[in-house]
């Protein structure tokens, strides 16, 4: 059995994390760390495993587990790693944005890798450290690496994207409290979200001489979970090649699916799925991209990371069912 310690174990990322690996075939919880509910049961603070589990949150790390997942705060990874050290066979998974982007990829002698599959699988199979990617840039992402790839981006891509109040994390805000997110929406760091760094960087690797703009505007929905992207550029084929450019890109890919029909996001919930479909409009070619944020967008792809630095089939543990009803 893969031995697991997760650190920052309170959040939404890390009980959605527990909650994967407990079912996992191939995993065991070896400890989960969380100074602020060291010595409290698990199911005190993620009280949808009430009744599966007895682990109780620690202040110790045992350094000789095969895989370190951090579900830590921005910039809090390197942090923890500054002050604790693990085995020199101690895989690491950062959820958080630490070490997503070029310039940050190593860290005291380790090279981490980013962890989009639909990207680059093999070099993840190689690796020992792995960045996993963003919420929105997960959607994004997926919804352009077929063009990128193709080099058919040419002109600028145009987004707009609302995620559940979950990405906002567990900690409280003026924009997180019920009162003020029931029966609400608005947009939040338009043009600047920090995910756009990844997305850029993606793109460009795959398509260098790309050199427009990436206009993105997130927004707050009032539901707890899922993304729904929507993307429009130019596109000079027709509807039917991209469908085919779409299909064939991600034929091999478990967790990608392109539909026909338009796509919502209870297709998505408590899934590590993305489902995407594309549209055509004169010269434009809309692309819609849902995920779970917790699932496919952080904790479910974790795990997907996990499997593939195991050799383990990338499904293991992530048969999920969407709560459609």
């Amino acid at each position: 059995m893969i031995q697991v310690g997760i650190i920052g174990g309170a959040g939404y990322t890390a009980g959605e994390l527990i909650r994967l690996l407990l079912q996992h075939p191939n995993a065991a919880i070896n400890f989960v760390y969380s100074t602020s509910n060291a010595g409290n049961k698990v199911s005190h603070i993620h009280q949808d495993l009430e009744g599966s589990t007895e682990l109780k949150f620690t202040q110790e790390v045992n350094e000789n587990i095969d895989v370190l997942f951090l579900c830590l705060g921005h910039g809090n990874s390197k942090k923890f790693l500054d002050n604790n050290s693990f085995s020199a066979k101690t895989k690491i998974i950062d959820l958080g944005n630490d070490f997503r982007l070029t310039q940050d990829h190593v860290y005291e002698g380790k090279k981490f890798v980013y962890g989009l599959p639909e990207f680059q699988k093999e070099t993840i199979q190689k690796s020992n450290y792995i960045a996993n990617p963003g919420c929105f840039a997960t959607a994004i992402q997926l919804a352009l690496l077929p063009l990128a790839n193709s080099e058919k981006l040419g002109n600028d891509i145009h987004i707009n994207a609302v995620t559940g109040a979950t990405g906002a994390g567990t900690s409280l805000s003026a924009t997180t409290h019920f009162t003020w997110r029931d029966n609400n929406f608005s947009y939040y760091k338009p043009f600047t979200h920090q995910h756009l760094g990844e997305i850029n960087q993606t793109v460009k690797e795959l398509q260098s001489d790309f050199d427009s703009d990436i206009l993105f505007l997130p927004n707050r929905g009032n539901f707890s979970r899922g993304i729904f992207a929507s993307l429009y550029t130019n596109f000079d084929g027709t509807i039917e090649e991209a469908k085919e450019l779409y299909t064939s890109f991600y034929q091999d890919d478990p967790f990608t699916h392109v539909s026909n029909a338009p796509i919502h996001l209870k297709q998505v919930v408590n899934t590590n799925k993305c489902l995407i479909h594309v549209h055509k409009h004169n010269n434009k070619l809309l692309i819609t991209s849902i995920i779970d944020n917790l699932l496919k967008g952080a904790s479910g792809q974790a795990v997907q990371n996990m499997n593939l630095l195991f050799d383990l089939p990338e499904e293991t543990g992530l048969q999920l069912k969407a709560n459609y009803f």
